[in-house]
């Protein structure tokens, strides 16, 4: 009967090369060989048969096709997550089969049709320690034993029509399970693969990102330059739109368990590639600089499915770039830019708006109606810190960040600009330096501002103390034009008295249920620091017309009750 058993498994090992293309697709030459003749360094001492490690013609487990293991214990960790929609319960089915040896827990050469265990090379009991041993906690390995039907295609938006799947990739009884990406027999592309995951193929048998065909992260040939880290180290393929989805998630041994991230810490997954050594722009050392958004401050505090206005205070690279959709693609403001593409906003109204069609609606998430956002750096005269309510269209004057500013006379900016021009919030607040990375990841200047804006009072003028607002308006005009702002006032301020110009203007705007538009327009919010209230305890600008209008106010200790210009 042995005799008889041992030649079965022989003819079954036999079919089984004969049912591929070639010796070099069949178990045989695959690391599953176990066997003493296996080629990987997992394999048995002396037994000589192949199939045994998991088939038996007699007497094998309920479990088909001829069962040789013993199943392991429903008690696993499973995948959790806010972003899925599938109901994933203990694994079921073909994956069951699978954990018999990938859990780590049922040694590997305990079979049902041998009374004592087949003796592996190195004395290997279980599946060593690595990416295979996916050990009893499954919650950073891909979901499986789920329901894949027409219902969870319509929740969830964005997966492929079930019906699809009559390829490489298939279901079994409706679920997806392990052999629906692996096929344990031939191991034609790697990790047993039943098609290739070069350009995420794969995974695209049933995932349909919305975006994702003219995202960066599917199309870019960047390659890495061979310094620092490797930063695709489970993945064989050699450039960004090669490892597609790979590039910041791993299907096994997920370092970050939620939407099986390469890293738990966010933006390690970034930083792998926008550290200079693949993507053209370092990002990662803008983090380092003293003013920045602080990514690295907080751990997976960034949920997909959170609320439009953050309610939490927060903030990670996923806040502002949807890796799915992000691309290079320019625009006219205050349309989004394509690296913002995809991402949810608040808009000038305070509803949400999924996807912000607006650079400055990705913006008000955090700084406008959320509880926790950032206060004002300067002590205004009206406070407000909604910049929502800042920029507003109805108010008597404002940035022209949602629309053309309200003032049809500002002789001091500086071409291509006029006074039909919009502007991006990440004009004034982005990464310092020349060939910086566009947007406001960090800076040496307060605020996260793009240049130095000097606030503090008795500032000597020049044009890097004020460089930011130099960049758009005409420094020669601003000190020295006789038509703008009365006879030399500003240089008499700004010069003489060495007042900056934060002591006056409120850079975003002041809000249409605070200010008016006799004493708020050109930016007017006293510094309340450096400006105090008249004898008469009259504190206020007045506007008299073009380029006309008086001050009641005491700066310097000189009292203005009124000085008119």
């Amino acid at each position: 009967m042995i005799r008889l058993t041992k030649y079965f498994i022989k003819i079954l090992s036999i079919i089984f090369i004969i049912s591929f293309n070639s010796e070099a697709q069949s178990i045989v030459n695959s690391k599953h060989n176990l066997s003493v003749s296996g080629p990987g360094n997992i394999k048995a001492v002396s037994e000589s048969e192949i199939c045994i490690f998991c088939h038996i013609p007699h007497n094998s487990s309920p479990q088909k096709p001829l069962w040789n293991r013993q199943d392991p214990a429903s008690n696993y960790t499973i995948y959790s997550s806010t972003t899925t929609d599938a109901t994933i319960g203990q694994p079921d089915g073909s994956s069951v089969l699978c954990l018999s040896c990938h859990d780590g827990t049922i040694a590997l050469g305990n079979v049902l049709s041998r009374t004592s265990l087949i003796q592996m090379n190195g004395g290997v009991t279980t599946m060593p320690p690595g990416n295979t041993n996916l050990t009893k906690d499954i919650s950073n390995d891909h979901p499986i034993s789920f329901l894949y039907n027409a219902t969870l295609v319509n929740v969830d938006g964005q997966l492929k029509n079930p019906v699809s799947l009559t390829g490489p990739v298939k279901l079994e009884n409706q679920k997806l399970q392990c052999i629906s990406c692996h096929d344990p027999h031939q191991d034609l592309f790697g990790n047993f693969l039943v098609a290739t995951n070069e350009y995420s193929i794969l995974c695209q048998y049933c995932h349909d990102r919305t975006y994702w065909t003219s995202s960066s992260h599917n199309l870019s040939n960047s390659t890495w330059n061979g310094n620092g880290t490797d930063p695709w180290p489970h993945t064989e393929f050699n450039s960004v739109s090669g490892n597609a989805c790979e590039n910041c998630h791993n299907p096994h041994n997920a370092g970050g368990k939620r939407s099986l991230k390469n890293y738990q810490q966010e933006e390690n997954n970034c930083y792998s590639c926008h550290n200079g050594n693949v993507a053209a722009k370092n990002i990662q050392t803008q983090f380092t600089k003293l003013y920045k958004h602080n990514v690295s401050g907080y751990l997976e505090s960034h949920n997909p499915e959170e609320p439009n206005t953050v309610l939490t205070k927060h903030v990670e690279c996923e806040d502002c770039h949807n890796p799915h959709a992000s691309n290079n693609q320019s625009a006219t403001p205050p349309d989004v830019k394509g690296f913002l593409l995809g991402v949810k906003g608040v808009n000038t109204n305070g509803a949400s708006v999924n996807p912000a069609q607006y650079e400055y609606e990705v913006c008000y998430r955090c700084h406008a109606d959320s509880p926790d956002k950032p206060g004002s750096p300067t002590v205004r005269q009206i406070a407000q810190n909604n910049v929502r309510l800042e920029f507003d269209l109805s108010n008597p004057s404002f940035h022209p960040v949602e629309g053309a500013g309200v003032n049809p006379n500002v002789p001091s900016l500086i071409s291509p600009y006029t006074v039909n021009s919009k502007i991006y919030c990440s004009d004034c607040h982005a990464s310092d330096g020349t060939n910086s990375p566009k947007g406001p990841h960090g800076s040496i200047y307060p605020q996260i501002l793009k240049m130095q804006y000097l606030k503090a009072d008795n500032t000597t003028e020049s044009a890097t103390a004020y460089a930011l607002c130099y960049s758009c308006h005409n420094r020669n005009i601003i000190i020295n034009s006789t038509t703008s702002f009365g006879n030399n006032v500003h240089r008499k301020h700004i010069v003489g008295e060495k007042t900056p110009c934060n002591v006056c203007h409120d850079p975003h705007g002041i809000s249409s249920s605070q200010g008016n538009s006799t004493n708020n327009t050109h930016l007017i919010n006293f510094n309340t620091s450096v400006v105090s209230p008249d004898g008469s305890g009259r504190l206020r600008f007045e506007d008299l017309g073009t380029f006309k209008g008086r001050c009641y106010l005491r700066c310097h200790g000189e009292v203005h009750s009124p000085k008119t210009y």
